[in-house]
């Protein structure tokens, strides 16, 4: 008998980009139906991006809160079966290609306000009520409705200064308040029941957790001594990304830097208590932007790009020493970019998982043995902030194209269309783990891409499905492929 081989694979298919009918992926029998087929083909991870509350340009990696869930993922349908809803709401515009977040989030509102009259608080949902996160994240979105969305620095001071102080009277917005512990509530519950039953099927739920919040955020407007802010709650210094070949003026990412000094005093709760709450929502815990721990780059809050800053050098390794301990969830990292040598030592000491992109290794022309590449690591076709594996193939000039389909040939990967002998490719690396986005396995061109970096707006974060017909159709090449390169 041979031996099982070790090897995994996955698929990148965001809980937003599901093909639910209200608008937007949701909760419901969508999710059900995409563990189905995910586990059916033969792969054993599922990974989505970051579940938190959307902020910023309808980003998952500007959220609201690190705990708190969005509520555009609950279920309409889940809702109904749970009778808390009169009737099955009409489809929202069912074959929509792209995500009008406002537009859905108007339609479901009137639904889910109306499952909040219909429910009966018990004893599991005054007993989630206490957990100290879930009202203050209420009454922090509360608040930030009271005051047109403004962020939390730009309150009353009474509003502004309320975790700390308390004395304001929340009276006025007890119904509210009470509201939005119930989107939390019903949040949790319909996740758990979608992660039990891909992990019923066999599947590993691979989730985000960005490395930085927002400043508009209930992590710091609860918890402003761990981060590096002026007396009006504003950053004195932000977050980002130095200019390099993609950008002569880097990326300024806005996001407040942390006081790691605190952090450490304290033995990094703040990151503890992240991290342990990722590792119950998911199995797999993708640390985003992991070179940050090691060196990040501090930008002065007056500068309006990226060009000024300093490297400052993280926690690294008395981080992960006080704080690995305490988890219990599979760890895996995001490497990608212009590395120092110290952020591979960093990683490897640890034996966490870097990520290998094929857009980014592969060299047309260049004969390469996928067999001989790392084997503790992820390999992807492209990520969500890649251009799909179809479209930055067809951004190669007519020489490049030759050379790159030599290179595939050479290295065994001969039939169908060049996206599906990049997919093959990739399944053929020695990386323990291989990750293929859902937009590749269907062969999208970049109609099917997610995000582009350095840009806000649409269309990021809009793409989904309009149907699994065509997946169900890409899938038997999909798991054919799993099979051939030993990762099913």
């Amino acid at each position: 008998m041979k031996p099982q081989s070790t090897r995994e694979a996955g698929i990148l298919l965001p809980i937003q980009s599901l093909p639910a009918p209200y608008g937007v992926g949701d909760f419901g029998p969508a999710a059900r139906k995409a563990a189905a087929l995910i586990a059916g083909s033969g792969a054993k991870v599922w990974q989505i991006l970051p579940l938190n509350p959307l902020g910023f340009g309808n980003s998952p990696y500007q959220p609201y809160s690190s705990y708190a869930g969005e509520p555009l993922y609950l279920s309409l349908e889940v809702l109904y079966e749970k009778k808390l809803l009169r009737r099955l709401p009409p489809p929202y515009q069912r074959q929509a290609a792209k995500i009008d977040y406002e537009a859905v989030r108007a339609y479901k509102e009137p639904y889910l306000r109306e499952a909040f009259e219909n429910f009966v608080p018990d004893g599991e949902f005054r007993a989630f009520a206490e957990l100290p996160w879930v009202k203050q994240y209420a009454v922090f979105i509360t608040l930030k409705q009271k005051n047109g969305m403004r962020c939390w620095n730009e309150w009353p001071e009474e509003e502004k200064n309320w975790p700390a102080l308390q004395s304001l009277d929340l009276s006025p917005y007890e119904e509210e308040i009470a509201y939005q512990v119930f989107l939390q509530f019903e949040f949790v519950r319909q996740w758990r029941a979608v992660k039990a039953e891909a992990n019923r099927l066999g599947l590993k739920i691979m989730g985000d957790l960005p490395f930085y919040v927002g400043i508009d955020s209930l992590d710091v407007w609860a918890g402003r001594e761990n981060f590096l802010l002026d007396e009006e709650g504003a950053p004195t210094s932000v977050a980002g990304v130095p200019p390099d070949y993609f950008s002569p003026t880097g990326q300024r990412w806005g996001n407040p830097i942390y006081n790691w000094e605190k952090m450490e005093a304290d033995g990094f709760s703040f990151w503890t208590d992240r991290l342990q709450y990722a590792g119950v929502l998911f199995d797999i815990v993708r640390l985003d932007h992991f070179r940050a721990f090691d060196t990040y780059w501090k930008i002065p809050a007056s500068c309006p790009t990226a060009v000024e800053g300093e490297w400052v050098e993280g926690p690294a390794y008395r981080f992960f020493d006080t704080v690995l301990p305490k988890l219990s969830a599979e760890i895996v990292i995001e490497d990608l970019g212009d590395m120092r040598p110290e952020v591979f030592a960093l990683r490897d000491h640890y034996r966490f998982k870097g990520m290998k992109v094929v857009q980014f290794t592969f060299t047309p022309g260049k004969r390469e043995d996928p067999a001989a590449s790392r084997e503790n690591q992820i390999v992807y076709t492209g990520t969500h902030d890649n251009q799909t594996i179809r479209g930055w193939y067809g951004s190669l000039s007519p020489v490049k194209k030759l050379l790159a389909q030599k290179t595939l040939w050479q290295a065994g990967c001969r039939t169908g269309s060049p996206a599906r002998k990049f997919v093959r490719y990739a399944l053929a690396q020695k990386a323990a783990l291989a990750i293929i986005p859902a937009q590749d396995i269907l062969e999208l061109g970049d109609e099917g891409r997610i995000n582009t970096p350095g840009t806000l707006g649409s269309p990021n974060w809009e793409w989904r499905l309009s149907g699994f017909e065509k997946l169900e159709e890409k899938l038997p090449a999909f798991a054919a492929a799993l099979r051939e390169t030993r990762r099913a």
